[in-house]
């Protein structure tokens, strides 16, 4: 029996050299894209082994591993972070990264692990790893704050302003953060006189209310005259630690009678011994109250509350230590029996 190909006019010739070429391009298709994946799985290997090393000293590389294991592990190394068992959280990470292989779970993963290297204070690490994550997902917005926040405690302000920008594009709010980029690198630079950086932070603060309470610490630190005349009575709670442990050689008596709410404030502290009427400051009228009474072992100390995260630390910070947010120290206080000495200042 004769058989009877299709010629080239035939449209079933053409049928079946189009499902053959469709054929060989989903073959081709598929391979190029096992290969790529295979790649990515060796690259990001290879690039893991830069941080596996022995300051990670939880053994688990033996450890069998199971899919379900990945939430509980998770939570494990998030706890090991919040308290400050760093290394172990870290070894986690790698451990879950080594084994995990679909995308977002491993640039989720990687996040957690530079936001760890971050808060362990490994900035050159935690920067590779949020450079490599935005390698894969440009437009991760929380990365690039991260990324941004990294540059900034490394002194780098200039790449610290690169990150602003993409920031901006995906219509984020950048000014407070481009202020206190402004604020951060003026305190760091050495090549400009006194004068000049006060006037310089002077006209900061204008521009940027926000900054009031830094501003006027480093201007304590640099002219104790320019930074008196620039305390704001109404705003005596943002600064009342730093004005409470201020040394007696740094205080303007001039400014200080002239207002009530400072008056108040020193004679509280025993500073000044004329009876004055209230400041508006709670603990503060307590203890001049108390004062005026014969009481004189009051004394005021202080925790730092992030209105952000809500998190409480002993000691003032200008980024949250464990969010990382600006401007978002709100001072608390609470009255106390007169430690033997408390003439001390925050500076």
């Amino acid at each position: 029996m004769e058989t009877i190909l299709p010629s080239y006019d035939d449209p079933l010739f053409s049928i079946i050299l189009i499902i053959v070429i469709s054929l060989m391009v989903a073959i081709v298709t598929y391979g190029w894209g096992l290969h790529k994946q295979q790649r990515e799985e060796g690259n990001l290997l290879k690039f893991l082994e830069k941080f596996d090393t022995s300051e990670c000293a939880l053994d688990i590389k033996e450890m069998h591993f199971e899919p379900n294991m990945l939430k509980p592990l998770t939570l494990l190394a998030k706890a090991f972070e919040n308290s400050g068992e760093y290394h172990k959280s870290i070894s986690i990470y790698l451990y879950l990264l080594k084994h995990i292989s679909h995308d977002s779970g491993q640039l989720e993963l990687m996040e957690r692990l530079g936001n760890t290297y971050l808060h362990a204070g490994f900035l050159e690490r935690s920067m590779s790893i949020y450079t490599e994550v935005l390698r894969k997902k440009p437009r991760n917005v929380k990365v690039l704050y991260e990324l941004g926040i990294v540059y900034e405690m490394m002194h780098q302000y200039d790449k610290a302003r690169e990150v602003i920008e993409p920031l901006r594009m995906l219509g984020e709010e950048t000014r407070s953060l481009e202020k206190f980029l402004d604020f951060s690198e003026l305190h760091a630079d050495k090549t400009l006189s006194i004068p000049e950086k006060v006037a310089k932070f002077r006209q900061l603060l204008e521009e940027e209310p926000s900054l009031y309470r830094q501003i006027v610490t480093v201007l304590l630190q640099l002219d104790t005259k320019s930074a008196w005349e620039i305390i704001d009575p109404a705003r005596i709670k943002e600064l009342l630690d730093i004005l409470w442990l201020l040394p007696n050689s740094q205080l303007d008596l001039d400014i200080i009678s002239s207002n009530k709410q400072l008056r108040t404030l020193y004679y509280a502290k025993g500073y000044l011994q004329e009876p004055v009427a209230e400041s508006g400051v709670f603990s503060l009228d307590i203890l001049a109250s108390a004062k005026q009474n014969g009481f004189e072992e009051g004394d005021l100390i202080f925790s730092y509350l992030c209105q952000k995260c809500k998190q409480s630390f002993p000691v003032s910070f200008k980024r949250c230590p464990n969010c990382m947010a600006i401007n978002s120290v709100k001072v608390e206080e609470k009255i106390a029996k007169t430690s033997p000495k408390t003439d001390y200042s925050l500076l």
